[in-house]
């Protein structure tokens, strides 16, 4: 029977550093996404497809604003389903551009929500980067102008900060789970997700942009998948980042991944969430988690850490298996 892997795609995979994100640039990065998610394809994967959304809904957050006095603005929650289609679209399109596998019929996108707590404390501390980089007299313009919460986003700028409360629940896992039995590729919690709370009435949505990472990780549990594998844009997790002791880690188990959480060295504003995300999913059940660069996907989750050391990105499991001796 086919294992289930979820590959969680940043939304910078779509808009790179140095774009302005027109629809032939994310075409073309949709195109290279698309060849990674064939190649597991090929191997006999159900893939299920989650990608972020941090430059494309502050973008169109911006357009919403700048034309509000035509038309009327929608609220945030919105332009997440806004994306979910808009990106969701490109990835399938991509994917059936790229060619699929015998055992997989097709790729569909599917407008995802995620439950998400309302005293969830992200609510009180904005922290999710959105749309472009700013220079530090532009980001204070905006705050002043139009009410925006502005951080510097490490040496690159400023940007708008939105909060980023933690997934509970997906909505749609059962239809999820149905399709890709089914044999579909499915592209599913784009940007994290449409955000929701549950009211009397029922669900509603909330001002907010889930951590896809985070999403990705409730996710496969729910499904329930094999493998979680988190894209980025370095091969492998490094330890201790920019001095000189930094190396690249091929394998950790997870209470070595938990021990580096609890001593900072994955900060919450770089490789934290992923790997984090990754130690949720293996507590959960899962067998293997993969945090990598789009080219190292397949190869990560074919082979061994020992044939690829050098070449693969960075296990984490729930214990390191012995190495005989000789």
């Amino acid at each position: 029977m086919a294992k289930t892997v979820v590959v969680a795609l940043g939304g910078n995979a779509l808009t790179r550093e140095g774009e302005s994100g027109t629809f032939e640039q994310m075409r073309a990065n949709a195109n290279a996404m698309a060849r990674s998610v064939a190649s597991l394809l090929r191997a006999g994967w159900r893939v299920v497809v989650v990608h972020g959304n941090g430059p494309q809904v502050g973008n169109l957050a911006i357009q919403q604003e700048e034309g509000a006095a035509l038309v009327p603005a929608q609220p945030l929650f919105c332009l997440g389903a806004m994306t979910e289609g808009q990106l969701g679209s490109l990835i399938a399109l991509a994917l059936r551009r790229v060619g699929t596998s015998d055992q997989t019929r097709g790729a569909v996108a599917v407008v995802t929500h995620v439950v998400v707590n309302p005293d969830d404390p992200a609510f009180d501390n904005p922290t999710k980067f959105i749309g472009p980089f700013l220079s530090k007299d532009q980001a204070e313009s905006m705050a002043a102008i139009r009410g925006w919460v502005v951080k510097q986003d490490g040496n690159r700028g400023y940007r708008r900060v939105v909060p980023s409360p933690e997934p509970v629940a997906i909505l749609e896992a059962g239809a999820i789970r149905a399709l890709t039995e089914q044999g579909q590729v499915v592209i599913a919690a784009g940007g994290g997700g449409v955000p929701v709370i549950r009211y009397p009435t029922g669900y509603g949505g909330v001002d907010a942009v889930i951590d896809k990472d985070y999403a990705a990780q409730v996710l496969a549990t729910s499904l329930p998948a094999e493998a979680l594998v988190l894209v980025t844009a370095v091969d492998t997790v490094l330890l201790h980042y920019g001095t000189p002791d930094q190396k690249a880690i091929h394998e950790m188990a997870v209470g070595e991944a938990e021990q580096y959480l609890e001593t900072g060295e994955f900060p919450e504003g770089s490789m934290g969430p992923k790997v984090r995300a990754a130690c949720r999913f293996l507590r959960a059940g899962g067998e293997l988690a993969v945090i990598t660069s789009p080219e190292l996907v397949y190869a990560s989750l074919r082979e061994t850490v020992t044939e690829l050391e050098g070449e693969s990105g960075t296990k984490i499991v729930r214990v390191k298996p012995l190495i005989a001796s000789a």
